[in-house]
């Protein structure tokens, strides 16, 4: 470990801590870090000259002396970009702040399969353009499987497979590039924003369906990168819905935003609606409870469009859950199922979670 490797994590202590806890004086910092007085202030002087850090003003006085002098995370001092291209009609980007607040937004209609990456370079470039501050980085949130480096390993809607779309954005707009699966990067925004527990299953349902996994705070990604495609396992014994893969009967072709809009469409009785839905819940259920039981996940957590997720299916979801796995003697609710709150702005701010986090050492 180098001096340098010492100097980087204490100054992802003190912004982290600034981001989690608010503005504090530098001897809060200290005490709160276990970092000296002498280290946090020339921590706290060289943030202040990178922008990362601002003097916001004196506490008000409450004894004798000096009253202190709050610091507190720069939120006008840098943006980040992020994009999300999980959409099943257009791509969504937006300049937000450190803290995850969104001040611009764009969106731009799903591109032809050859026109994908002018399209998502273009969209990004107006978004730098209209930060009106640095930019510390782009998070991007994408269907398919990602590897650490930021190549789709494969993306069946985008033709990709083995295309190195981090590197090609880097090039293209020269700063700080990260890309990750929008379930991957929707988890990580509701792990930080939304409350979720250090051991969170988000399910995130569109064109496609999808799922995020965080034990112990951490990102489970699998030896292969695709930890969380939940999509295309079969639920069930019954046969079903033909899937776009070629099997039949997978969550994706029960579950899917498409799929549950044409069967609710298709449906003359207007009563038939509940049990649909509940049908898809139960489906959800099923896939879920083998994951449940084997790594004792409390929370899951449901991303899309809450007209058809929240409601019956999610309470059949529960219900197929409870069912299918052991709850602990010491609490009867068991499993809990519940919606974001986070709503469509959810993959965009896991991406800002990502360059804070790849950049910034926060999370």
């Amino acid at each position: 470990m180098l001096p340098e490797h010492a100097r980087g994590h204490n100054r992802s202590l003190v912004l982290q801590t600034l981001f989690h806890q608010g503005a504090m004086s530098r001897a809060d910092l200290s005490r709160e870090t276990g970092l000296t007085r002498v280290t946090i202030s020339d921590l706290v002087a060289e943030l202040i000259a990178d922008g990362f850090v601002a003097e916001i003003g004196v506490r008000e006085a409450s004894g004798p002396g000096k009253p202190a002098i709050l610091v507190d995370l720069d939120h006008a001092g840098h943006r980040i970009v992020g994009l999300d291209l999980s959409g099943s009609d257009t791509f969504i980007g937006a300049v937000l702040t450190l803290d995850g607040s969104i001040v611009a937004r764009h969106e731009v209609p799903l591109p032809a399969d050859e026109d994908v990456v002018t399209t998502v370079v273009d969209l990004a470039r107006r978004l730098v353009a209209e930060a009106h501050a640095p930019v510390l980085g782009v998070g991007v949130g994408t269907p398919g499987v990602i590897d650490d480096r930021g190549v789709i390993l494969t993306a069946p809607n985008f033709g990709w497979a083995g295309f190195d779309l981090e590197g090609a954005l880097r090039s293209a707009l020269e700063l700080p590039v990260l890309v990750a699966n929008d379930a991957n990067a929707a988890v990580l925004a509701e792990y930080t924003f939304g409350g979720a527990p250090d051991d969170v299953l988000l399910v995130k349902v569109g064109r496609g369906v999808g799922s995020g996994l965080l034990l112990a705070g951490q990102p489970m990604r699998g030896s292969r990168f695709a930890a969380g495609e939940i999509g295309h396992v079969t639920v069930g014994t019954d046969g079903g819905p033909q899937c776009a893969c070629g099997k039949v009967g997978c969550l994706e072709a029960w579950l899917s935003v498409p799929s549950l809009t044409k069967r609710l469409a298709e449906a003359s009785d207007p009563d038939a609606h509940e049990g649909i839905l509940r049908d898809a819940g139960e489906r959800l259920g099923i896939a879920l409870a083998p994951v449940v039981g084997t790594l004792d996940v409390s929370e899951i957590v449901l991303s899309g469009p809450a007209e058809l997720l929240g409601g019956p299916l999610a309470d059949q979801a529960v219900e197929a859950l409870r069912a299918r796995t052991l709850a602990p003697s010491n609490d009867d609710e068991g499993v809990r199922v519940r919606m974001t709150e986070q709503g469509q702005d959810i993959v965009l701010r896991g991406a800002a979670v990502m360059v804070l986090s790849g950049q910034l050492g926060v999370s």
